[in-house]
């Protein structure tokens, strides 16, 4: 009994994010966006071409990169929960882009209990994403993508399970200035759970990870200077959520963002999600070292997200 009460809080606890993330679904932590940049835009990336591009909103994002690209990102959330990034993007001479990145989430001091309601032990659950991108311009203004992810995740002592999922996807620049994306991503993705090692009741589950289909246009200004993008997702469980973000260059140094993220339709939806970031940076000897912060409010917690992320263009 102790340990099926322990595995159902973290079961419980590792999914909170969810309510907002295709309603508790299994691979809830990967959805909750990548870095400052991208969650200060509300997560409105998909088709983001220009500065610090990221795969993990589509596979065919790094053939426009131009430089290499490397990014730590750290989360502040409460809960004791815990969410970090690294990532690495480069172009491929003439037309190709490889991205590669790991994505970490936990929660820890899960307070364990007995049926009399005393404390036992503390416990703990973590999931990881390591994910591999390649993608390469068919033409001038054209893109195609794949992202292999392999997926890891504990629940409890001697209950994990791994899973590999795809994404795919395109991005087409009619003008220079507008971009389009599509995206299909977790494609065939699920958590296989076997409890039977650790409760005599135990038994083999399957959680299948929902896919999504995200439609995203950008509208970037000369030289960048200002960029503004929406997203439209829809998932396999029926949910359909708008994201819409700008980024704003105010110098070379400073750069400000906002967003807005989740904008949900339907009875369960659970309200917009707010976001602000800024990024402070200095070019130096043929590199851009910058620091990026991001907040996220959260309906769901007490507190809200903050992230950090140091990175690095070269």
């Amino acid at each position: 009994m102790k340990r099926l009460l322990a595995m159902i809080a973290c079961l419980w606890l590792v999914t909170i994010p969810a309510g907002a993330q295709t309603s508790g679904r299994a691979g809830a932590f990967a959805r909750m966006g990548f870095g400052a940049r991208g969650l200060g835009m509300g997560n409105a990336m998909t088709a983001v071409t220009t500065g610090e591009v990221s795969s993990y909103y589509n596979p065919a994002l790094p053939a426009f990169g131009t430089l290499r690209h490397a990014a730590a990102s750290f989360g502040i959330l409460s809960l004791g929960r815990s969410l970090n990034f690294l990532s690495y993007t480069q172009s491929i001479h003439p037309t190709g882009g490889i991205s590669a990145g790991l994505i970490n989430a936990g929660v820890s001091d899960i307070d364990g209990r007995d049926a009399d309601g005393e404390h036992t032990e503390s416990y703990s659950t973590y999931e990881n994403q390591v994910y591999l991108s390649f993608s390469n311009r068919i033409e001038k203004n054209f893109s195609i993508g794949v992202t292999m992810k392999l997926y890891h995740s504990k629940l409890f002592e001697g209950v994990t399970t791994t899973t590999v999922g795809f994404d795919a996807g395109i991005l087409f620049k009619p003008v220079e200035a507008v971009a389009i994306g599509v995206a299909f991503q977790d494609i065939g993705a699920k958590y296989k759970w076997n409890t039977k090692d650790v409760n005599a009741d135990g038994r083999e589950t399957e959680d299948k990870f929902p896919m999504l289909k995200r439609l995203g246009v950008s509208y970037a200004l000369p030289e960048d200077r200002a960029i503004a993008a929406i997203d439209l997702e829809h998932t396999s469980g029926g949910t359909v959520t708008i994201r819409a973000g700008v980024e704003y260059r105010v110098v070379e140094q400073f750069t400000v963002r906002a967003g807005a993220d989740r904008i949900e339709t339907g009875d369960n939806a659970t309200g917009v999600k707010p976001t602000i970031g800024f990024s402070v940076g200095k070019p130096l000897d043929g590199w851009s070292p910058a620091v990026s912060y991001a907040y996220t409010h959260e309906s769901f917690a007490p507190n809200g997200f903050h992230i950090i992320t140091l990175s690095a263009i070269f």
